[in-house]
């Protein structure tokens, strides 16, 4: 019966943190939008700012979701490799 809980708790465990993939991705476009947009205003510098923090907070989601994968994947990897 443990191993039966630790199961459930590794499954919900792992639909949690994939449920959060797709909000790396676009909270960093938001955080980096909004940013480039404040520092546009306060610099008058047109939506430049705005654009390269923009790609920049897609790049950081990108890559938070690409970390986030692997852990998923090694974390999957060792259960399979427990319940031999």
């Amino acid at each position: 019966m443990e191993k039966r809980r630790g199961q459930r708790s590794g499954l919900w465990g792992t639909a949690g943190r994939a449920s959060v993939l797709g909000l790396h991705l676009v909270s960093g476009m938001l955080v980096g939008g909004a940013l480039g947009y404040f520092l546009d205003k306060h610099l008058g510098t047109g939506p430049w700012l705005k654009l390269v923090f923009f790609i920049l907070g897609l790049g950081a989601g990108a890559r938070n979701i690409y970390l986030d994968l692997k852990l998923i994947l090694r974390e999957q990897e060792e259960d399979a490799g427990s319940e031999k």
